[in-house]
């Protein structure tokens, strides 16, 4: 599959050269499309081989880590980088598959605490080894483009 695979190049927009664009603008670019191809070879290979989504398996990481694997919502909003309502959404869907548990905080009844299950525990473990291949073989390779966006019809 690697071989198919064509080195991307990151250029300007339409109608701009590359001496239009500054190098500041080209390195942005350069990591947004380095980040949009992470992201998609890692829900790609996470969903293939442990039904788990790339924002699923941070979450489960993050409480992995915890001596206690719980956390308030907030805080590890905060350590995964996603908004209060697409966490919501996340913790419900690992909830529902029985990977967390959701618990009013002791210290503030306003806080919702989020513990990691046995079988979530079991889970990221699973799933530990085909993340970080993917970040071993993807993170300081050159950048291609492997998951082509879906085109509406006549695009």
């Amino acid at each position: 599959m690697v071989g198919s695979m064509t080195a991307m190049k990151v250029s300007g927009g339409p109608g701009e050269t590359t001496a239009d664009v500054s190098a500041d603008v080209r390195e942005w670019r350069e990591l947004l499309a380095r980040h949009a191809d992470l992201t998609c070879a890692l829900d790609r290979a996470l969903q293939a081989g442990h039904s788990l989504g790339m924002s699923e398996y941070e979450v489960l990481e993050r409480l992995a880590e915890l001596p206690e694997h719980s956390a308030k919502v907030a805080t590890i909003a905060k350590s995964v980088h996603l908004s209060q309502s697409a966490l919501s959404r996340v913790i419900g869907r690992l909830e529902v598959a029985g990977l967390v548990e959701r618990h009013m905080c002791p210290e503030d009844r306003r806080a919702i605490n989020v513990r990691l299950t046995e079988q979530g525990l079991q889970r990221q473990a699973e799933a530990q080894p085909t993340q970080r291949q993917v970040l071993a073989q993807r993170l300081h390779a050159p950048l291609v483009k492997t998951c082509e966006p879906v085109l509406s019809p006549g695009e």
